[in-house]
């Protein structure tokens, strides 16, 4: 064996032993003719000594730099009285060295293998291969491993077969834009990446298989953010035959509990997890994935002010529009710019301004005061539950757009005002999900969600409701303010997909040739079904409190979608284009 021990291993139970070291020169001191050198690999750090009577060894160490693969041979001795470490595993003895081999060396660093190492990120990410050397690095893709190992554990304990499915499959309306993948085979045609397993694992279930999982990869052409990684993720894919949306929540809220419980110190705020309904979340927190650690909640007051004297309100409800308005604790401190930058904040969602009015001991601050009257002005506060030192501040217009910047004014405070405790995990649901939406860039009725949803009420509902009504078995799981994963029971009836996607524009020509296999499938006998998706990568930020997602990927993307270390993407030949029958027009 090229080594007897790893460099995490030894202790003081191993003095005397004669072993054979292997790794990195993390750091080397010549002390007055002596040489230490630590010694680092996976598993952790020796530290080394080389002792001028072993001529050959101490040559080689004195020539030894960081990053140089060495092999080291000698004996396990202990540390001299008050040298010893108490921060490492091996703190206690070193090895003294009668053999030093060097197996690499290493060319001058573009930086320091240390977890305190400052350095722009594009330049970690080109030499990724040295980052990942750090020890923060090496315990990520440990704890990565241990992680989904627990998932698959948990899995097969609740008798889910794990099934591998295409990559190469075809293009399918998802939401995301798909990556394209050109046959040489078959000129002029196209394999899509996968956005989801999703046709696949329904197919599964109709196939006779009762409980489908895998960790999946998935492909979406998005644009890059601080909680989705450019180009693919991986999820925690799975499936259940004869389910209802509870029985899904059965499954998954027992392994959410357990992976935070072993993998965080985050302490669940409740259990069983919240439940909330799409309108009630966006009405009361401006978002459909709300942080649930502050309450700080928004107050519909339409109705307070419908008649009012401040025309903005007045004239917002006259037109079917609403009148929002969030009571924030301790927000008279508040500057102007504080104000000025929350206004801001908030007509990045679409609103026109942002109507406030502070809170003090004996009056009301707010230039819409004289507007509203005192008497409405100190019913509001009263309604919102304000105090004197509290700030109120409101959004008007259509529902969405208020929900939407008043949630993002709520999430910008919480944020100023540090409300979010990071030390526990609010789960919570979200349900009832609407089936569809308007598009008002092409004027139609869209899927909102997931258009293999089954509709709440069915063919019935289909027929006979306004389809901005109707409601779906979907649903979303939260916590901490990420959406951790989507899920739905599924439409497995083949008259009410060709209807639900009719209602879209679809024809059902369109959807025979979209979703051609699956259709034919449930033709067949397909049985109720339904799902859900969890976000490994996503989950693992939340819960290790990353900064960003590339943070828990071996070798992620910029926050271009490029991979600087393997220089992707990146042209090809002329040669191949013309096998693929392919044409770059710029």
């Amino acid at each position: 064996m090229m080594r007897t021990h790893t460099c995490g291993e030894l202790s003081k139970s191993d003095v005397g032993a004669q072993v054979t070291l292997t790794g990195w020169v993390h750091s080397r001191r010549d002390h007055g003719g002596v040489i230490f050198i630590d010694l680092r690999d996976h598993y952790g750090m020796t530290q080394v000594v080389i002792h001028p009577d072993h001529k050959e060894a101490f040559a080689f160490a004195e020539r030894a730099r960081s990053e140089w693969v060495l092999k080291i041979a000698g004996e396990v001795r202990l540390r001299i009285e008050g040298a010893a470490r108490e921060d490492i595993h091996t703190g206690a003895i070193e090895v003294f060295t009668e053999n030093l081999a060097v197996l690499s060396e290493a060319k001058t660093l573009p930086f320091e293998v240390t977890d305190d190492v400052n350095i722009n990120e594009e330049i970690r990410l080109q030499y990724r291969f040295l980052d990942l050397r750090r020890p923060q690095m090496q315990e990520m893709l440990t704890r990565r491993d241990a992680f989904l190992t627990a998932i698959r554990e948990y899995m097969h304990s609740q008798k889910f077969v794990e099934v591998q499915t295409p990559i190469l499959t075809s293009s399918s309306p998802e939401g995301a834009r798909d990556y394209l993948v050109p046959s040489r085979i078959h000129k002029g045609m196209f394999y899509a990446l996968p956005q989801a397993p999703q046709q696949f694992k329904q197919l599964l279930m109709v196939s006779g298989l009762d409980r489908y999982f895998q960790i999946a990869p998935c492909f979406r052409d998005e644009d890059p953010r601080a909680d989705r990684h450019p180009g693919e993720f991986y999820q925690l894919d799975l499936e259940m035959s004869f389910a209802e949306q509870e029985d899904v929540f059965s499954v998954v809220e027992p392994l959410m509990v357990q992976l935070t419980g072993q993998f965080s110190t985050k302490k669940i705020v409740a259990k069983p997890f919240q439940r909330l309904a799409w309108r009630e979340a966006m009405n009361t927190y401006g978002s459909d994935k709300p942080d649930l650690r502050y309450e700080l909640k928004i107050t519909p007051i339409s109705s307070m002010v419908e008649s009012c004297g401040f025309q903005v309100f007045a004239d917002t409800v006259a037109k079917k529009g609403v009148v929002h308005a969030l009571c924030v604790p301790n927000g008279a401190d508040f500057t102007r710019k504080d104000i000025d930058d929350l206004t801001a904040v908030a007509k990045i969602y679409g609103a026109q301004g942002l109507a406030y009015i502070i809170v003090k001991e004996n009056e009301l601050q707010s230039p819409i005061v004289k507007f509203l009257g005192d008497e409405l002005s100190r019913s509001i506060v009263s309604h919102v539950g304000a105090n004197a030192g509290d700030a109120i501040f409101f959004g008007a217009g259509e529902w969405e757009t208020v929900c939407k910047s008043v949630g993002a004014v709520r999430a910008e405070i919480a944020k100023k005002q540090k409300l979010a405790d990071p030390n526990t995990a609010a789960w919570a649901w979200i349900v009832d999900f609407p089936m569809y939406e308007w598009n008002e860039e092409y004027k139609k009725v869209d899927f909102s969600h997931n258009p293999f949803s089954m509709p709440q009420g069915g063919m019935d509902d289909l027929n006979t409701k306004d389809p901005l009504t109707i409601l779906a078995y979907q649903y979303d799981l939260i916590c901490n303010g990420f959406e951790i994963s989507s899920g739905a029971i599924r439409n497995h009836r083949p008259d009410i997909m060709y209807r639900a996607f009719e209602i879209a524009g679809y024809t059902q020509e369109d959807v025979d040739a979209k979703f051609g296999g699956m259709i034919r499938a449930f033709q067949y006998g397909a049985p109720p079904h339904g799902g859900i998706a969890p976000g490994v990568d996503r989950l693992m930020m939340v819960l290790w409190e990353c900064p960003s997602i590339r943070d828990i990927y071996a070798f992620p993307k910029n926050g271009r979608a490029q991979d600087l270390l393997m220089s992707a993407p990146a042209p090809v030949s002329e040669k191949q284009l013309r096998e693929l029958g392919i044409k770059i027009i710029t």
